[in-house]
């Protein structure tokens, strides 16, 4: 057998869901740029569920099964007040959702409808467990969902209480687009792998979410931001990004085992940080990661990926440092479903082999031998 390193270059299954090919991300054929150009997340989530973007009533009635689907149950309002103070919000998102499975009457039916209703009502409910567990923690009521409101609109309304501007929905949306699938990540090939045992929907979004939650996928944009206020200032970025290059740590935000030339989703997200930056007057953390990109590109060449602007994007709309991550899966959850779908559809139980370097040839000695 030959051993590849955490699966690097191994190709675990088809997919038409999403590609990245010569260093362009295409979601069902569409290329990303049209898409973080055009379209908005409820066109990009019925695109990834159903393999086609909607016409105007289709999407009129994604939209209305999304807010008809907002609310969550009472009893998991009464578990984020319990826990709001003592646990990292993915903690809580990853324990809520499993929860939801409780709440729903089609938690045990894998048919393709049920399904495809379930992707709807966690997709719709995320935002909602999000916002209101970080409302309580500050010792404000959760503020519930408005309808025809809009995904991204609706999230920053939860969330502060007022509607946004049009520039914050309209950025907050992009990046929920750019978000929402990347073929065959760390969480989405945990989802098909518990989604391959045939267990249920929760279970393997519940898996994504746990997977999601580690530092090198979805908690990096976090440490990206925890970078960027430990500097601070400008004149500190040269010394410390250096020190950093020097001891060969890693700086979070940089470089992709797929993409060797840039990821296409960054340039996106450095034009939404840009704008935020002029609309809210303060530059410091745009000014500050575009030169901190510029060092490393320079010393090391290695480029900027998706986490590195989405942290100064989502400081700039208001939102805490450790909510990135829940609301990475926010996005996400619609290309999870989507691969769970596929899997369901096409299902055979995924079980690599594992090359065995311990002891051999060992012999059982009775414990009263045993030095």
């Amino acid at each position: 057998m030959t051993v590849a390193k955490g699966l690097e270059g191994v190709v675990a299954c088809t997919s038409a869901i999403s590609s990245i090919v010569d260093g362009v991300l295409t979601y069902r054929g569409y290329n990303i740029d049209d898409l973080a150009d055009h379209a908005s997340f409820e066109e990009v989530a019925y695109l990834l569920w159903y393999g086609h973007l909607p016409n105007q009533t289709e999407l009129e009635g994604l939209k209305s099964e999304l807010d008809r689907n907002a609310s969550i149950p009472d009893e998991l309002h009464q578990l984020l007040k319990i826990n709001a103070n003592r646990i990292h919000p993915m903690s809580i998102l990853r324990t809520a959702v499993s929860a939801l499975a409780l709440y729903d009457e089609e938690a045990e039916n894998n048919s393709q409808e049920a399904n495809q209703r379930k992707a709807i009502k966690l997709t719709a409910k995320i935002p909602t467990i999000v916002t209101a567990f970080s409302r309580i923690r500050q010792g404000l009521e959760p503020v519930a969902p408005k309808a025809g409101l809009g995904f991204a609109a609706n999230f920053l309304y939860m969330l502060k209480g007022e509607e946004p501007t049009d520039v914050a929905a309209k950025a907050f949306d992009k990046a929920l687009v750019l978000h929402a699938d990347h073929e065959l990540n760390a969480s989405t090939f945990a989802a098909r792998v518990t989604t391959g045992t045939l267990a249920d929907i929760y279970s393997a979004i519940t898996t994504a979410i746990g997977t999601l939650k580690g530092p090198l996928h979805g908690g990096a944009n976090e440490q990206v931001m925890a970078t960027l206020e430990s500097i601070g200032t400008m004149d500190k970025i040269e010394p410390i990004i250096q020190s950093k290059l020097d001891n060969k740590e890693k700086i979070m935000g940089f470089g992709h085992r797929v993409y060797k030339d840039g990821d296409p989703r960054a340039k996106h997200l450095r034009e939404m940080s840009r704008q935020l930056a002029e609309q809210t007057g303060n530059k410091l953390w745009y000014e500050m990661s575009v030169e901190i990109e510029k060092l490393v590109v320079d010393k090391k060449g290695i480029k900027p990926n998706v986490d590195f602007y989405s942290a100064s994007v989502y400081t700039y709309l208001g939102i805490p440092r450790d909510l990135f991550t829940p609301i990475f899966a926010m996005s996400r959850i619609t290309g999870w479903t989507a691969h769970v779908l596929e899997q369901y559809a096409n299902n055979r139980l995924i079980r690599p082999r594992a090359e065995y370097t311990g002891a051999t040839h060992q012999a059982y000695v009775p414990i009263d031998q045993r030095k």
